[in-house]
Order: structure tokens, then sequence, then C-alpha cells
């Protein structure tokens, strides 16, 4: 047996503090046992990327899914992830070799056509976009939920943070690794299988919501709400009690690996701004005219501004979750004039994507393509233009997608540039100015978000029945499906990635 356990979304510098402080003694004790190792990823870029690259062993440019809702070419508009081709998961692969699966809530993953064994998502917590409940059988989720008890809700509204709101998620984040647990220990008394996999997915939500809940301090009165301040921590060590619960479940001789595709660190995405940035350089807007219109492509960040964040909860709440995301799919961009729009922001979290409404690619493109190296170098040169209030920079890089690779059949369906924003930490409501274009303020709160993510994944191997391969080179998180295949014997072709693990040599005589 194997077993892949995602510490997910997990801040390294606070991984370590705590580790230190002698707080997670079930990841010290894996730790002790194991070899640790940092992996590439494409969340330094594509964070959304990082979920399918991981369960698939897929490159980016090969599965073209960086974001929950993507750009479709051919129809001109925004479309959620389930709507668009994707490529089998690790656990569907290996169910054609007649291999069992246990899957618990993997991250922004679609429930598989076909596999061997039970999958189950929305059951840590409920999360109408990273974690939808689903279950294959469809019976499972009914049967376990009568057994073990229904899922907390771990919705996100982005905008204005409010303390009701965030003492409910903490609470529900700080349960969910339980029953993950309580999930795993029952289930595999019941029957065997080959691969275990559940991502602890309250540490990357929690992570977002509570890296540095301290800047917030004033409009959330953390003096009444102490337990606020220590919900990062909380949520860690609530992590790290379900790893010991589902190891000590665990066969002895289970291969582990403790593992995050995604880092998290202090929120410096300024994308609610990057429409009306984009605007100001395509318009040559004049700094000392008019005050900056409504950018095209800025309606959702507007919506979100104008309607207090518990509002917009309560109606979320109203509504099915597909029309939910269709709705939020067809908001995306929907004031955008195509006939006269040759760059857009295309929907991201933390990076910007920016994207060319080129013709022959986009179904209503206009830009020709003899028009693409000068209108690409005239973007680049405009954002970086812009400074924060201190005069700093506030884009560190405009990466071509030329520069950073991706290779595949998908790789049309990725940004032409990617927008990669300084290092430093501003308040949501401030603005930013440039001596060129002028001064763009803040529209709202943005995500409201206090952590995003970053490229510091890392996996602890933990050998069972197998050991480390002994030449390992520059490992990256498309390896785990990789390992997978090789653990368990089962054939890996089409995959990039190298096996992390191989079988035990036994001496002759054991």
């Amino acid at each position: 047996m194997i077993a892949i356990l995602q510490f997910d979304g997990a801040s390294r510098i606070h991984l370590e503090q705590m580790l230190a402080a002698g707080y997670l003694p079930g990841l010290a004790s894996l730790r002790s046992r194991g070899t640790w190792f940092d992996l590439g990823t494409p969340a330094t870029h594509f964070e959304g990327a990082a979920a399918y690259s991981l369960s698939t062993g897929i490159e980016l440019g090969e599965h073209g899914i960086y974001y929950p809702w993507l750009w479709s070419a051919t129809e001109q508009r925004v479309r959620f992830y389930d709507d668009v081709p994707a490529p089998e998961a690790v656990w569907e692969r290996i169910g054609r070799a007649g291999r069992r699966s246990l899957v618990i809530d993997p991250y922004e993953m679609r429930a598989p056509e076909a596999m061997q064994g039970l999958f189950l998502t929305g059951w840590q917590f409920k999360n109408r976009v990273v974690l939808r409940t689903r279950s294959v059988p469809r019976s499972m989720q009914r049967e376990i939920e009568r057994e073990l008890g229904r899922p907390p809700v771990g919705e996100e509204v982005y905008g204005r943070p409010e303390t009701p709101s965030l003492v409910r998620l903490k609470n529900s984040l700080v349960a969910a690794p339980r029953r993950g647990a309580a999930v795993i220990e029952t289930i595999v008394k019941r029957e065997p299988f080959d691969l275990i996999w559940i991502s602890l997915s309250s540490a990357h939500l929690g992570g977002h919501r509570f890296y540095d809940i301290a800047q917030f301090s004033e409009e959330l009165a953390l003096a009444r709400h102490p337990e606020l301040s220590t919900a990062l921590h909380d949520i860690y060590r609530a992590v790290d009690e379900a790893l010991a619960r589902i190891v000590a479940a665990l066969p002895a001789e289970t291969d582990l690996i403790i593992m995050s595709p995604t880092g998290m660190g202090p929120n410096n995405s300024r994308s609610y701004l990057l429409p009306a940035m984009l605007d100001a350089v395509m318009t040559d807007r004049d700094p000392h005219g008019a005050q900056l219109r409504a950018a095209p492509g800025s309606s959702l960040w507007r919506i979100r501004a104008a309607v207090p964040t518990s509002v917009r909860s309560w109606i979320a709440q109203m509504i099915p979750d597909r029309l939910a995301l269709e709705l939020a799919a067809r908001l995306e961009l929907r004031d955008v004039k195509w006939d006269r729009t040759k760059a857009f922001m295309m929907p991201n979290d933390d990076a910007g994507y920016l994207r060319l409404n080129l013709r022959g690619r986009e179904r209503d493109g206009i830009v020709e393509p003899k028009e693409v190296e000068p209108l690409l170098e005239k973007i680049t040169r405009g954002l970086l233009t812009f400074q924060n209030s201190d005069g700093s920079q506030v884009i560190r890089k405009i990466w071509r997608l030329s520069e950073l690779g991706y290779p595949g059949s998908c790789r049309d369906q990725l940004p032409d540039l990617v927008v990669q924003w300084s290092e430093r930490v501003v308040m949501p409501l401030m603005g930013i100015q440039s001596m060129q274009y002028g001064e763009i303020p803040s529209p709202g709160w943005g995500t409201g978000r206090t952590g995003c993510h970053t490229g510091e994944a890392w996996a602890l191997i933990v050998p069972g029945r197998s050991q480390l391969k002994t030449s390992i080179t520059s490992p990256h998180i498309i390896d785990i499906a990789s390992t997978i295949c090789t653990v368990l014997g089962v054939d890996a072709a089409g995959l990039r990635g190298q096996s992390l693990l191989e079988p035990r040599q036994f001496q002759a005589g054991w």
C-alpha cells in the first residue's frame, strides 16, 4: 500500500516554527523517519495548475487547467473547469489495472468516470468550488454521513472580511481534519486498498484567510475575538493530529508520502487592480485627465466591492451550486466589448494572467499576428510603470509564456503574459499610481485574503515496503503519480515523472 497525505497549501515558515516549538508532534515523528524533498511545481506561476498536475502526473501544457474558471477561446467566454476535457487521475489509471483506491477530498478535482474503490469529496468541509459534495459510488456519501455526521460548511466569500463568518470558518477548518482521520479509520477496517489519498485542505484555505489575520485587527475587533489570532496554528495542529491518526490506522509497511503541491505566503496579489491598469495602458490614458473609467473586465470586482460580504454569502447559499458556478463564469468578463478589445485579463488568483484577443485563435479575435510583438511590448512597458505610494514597484516581473515553457497540446489555452507581483504586502484599500498613466484607486477589498500561494512545494517520504530511489534528480510534483504506479506495479506509460521509490532490495538469506 502507498498513502499520499497532503498537508495542503502549508506555509513553510509556520511549519518550521511550530516544529521547532514542539507543536506538530505527528509531523516531527514522521520527519525523523523520512527524507524531506523540495519539489518543482507549476504553482510558482500557475497556482491553480498544481492540483491537476499532482493527481494526473501530467504537466500544465498537457492538461491546460490553471484555475477553476478557464478561458474558452472558441466560445469567447469563461467556463468552470468541470466543463472542459481533463486527463485521468492516477486513481483512475491504477483502477484499470485492478488496483483499489480510497480517495478523500482531492483539492479542485472532479469525480472520476470509473475507478476501483471509493471516492469522496466535500467530506471534511463543503466548498462549492474546491470541495463539492460528490462520491463514487453515489450512495457512499449518505451512508458515511449517517455514521459519522454531516460535514461543516467551509465557504469563502471574497471581499471585506467579517468577524462572524471568519469565526465560523475557523471552527469548520479546525474540525475538518478530524473528520478526515475518522473516515479513513472507519473505512480501512472494512476493506483493503492499494492507494490511500487524502488532502487535508483546511490548512490550504486556512492559510488564505488566516496567514496574517493581525493586519485586519481593527476591522475584525481581534481583541474581542482572540480565537481568530491563533486560527492558523489551531488548524495546523488539527491537521497534525489527523496525520498521526491516519498513519496509525494504516498497515505498518505502507509507503508514506506527506506532501504539499504549493506553499503559502503573505498575500501580495494586486490582480483586482489589473483590469484598470491594463485599460490605462491600452487607452494611453492621460495621467492628468478625468477620473479613471470603469475598466472592462472588472465588473465582478465592482460587484464584490459594492455588495456587502454577508449579503453575497446569503445569496450564494440560496442558489444551487451548479447555478452559482455558472453565474460566476458568466460575470467574468461580462462587460468586455470584444470588437474593440485587444487584450484582457483572464480569471486568476494570485498572479495576473493577460491574453491577446488574437484573430484565428479567439472566436472574436481582432489582433492581427503582426501586431502581437509590439502589443506585448507595449503592455509590458506600461504595466511596469506602476508604483505603490512609497515609490516601490507594484510588479516584480512580467513573463511571456514563451519564457516559461509548458509545452503540450493545451498550451494555447494559457495566458500570453503572466504578471508576477512584487513581494511587498500592501493593504487592499490602497491604490497605485503611474507617472505615465496616473492614479488607479482600489475598487474595494479585493479577495480579503491575507495569504496566497507560493512555489514552496515539498514531500516527506517515509518508505515502508519500498525504499528511496537510489538517484533522485530535481523532484517535481508530477513524480507522485509515477511513484504510485511504480510501487503498485502499474504501467506508467505517458507519464513524464520519475519514481521517487523503488522495490526494496533484500539481502540473500533474509
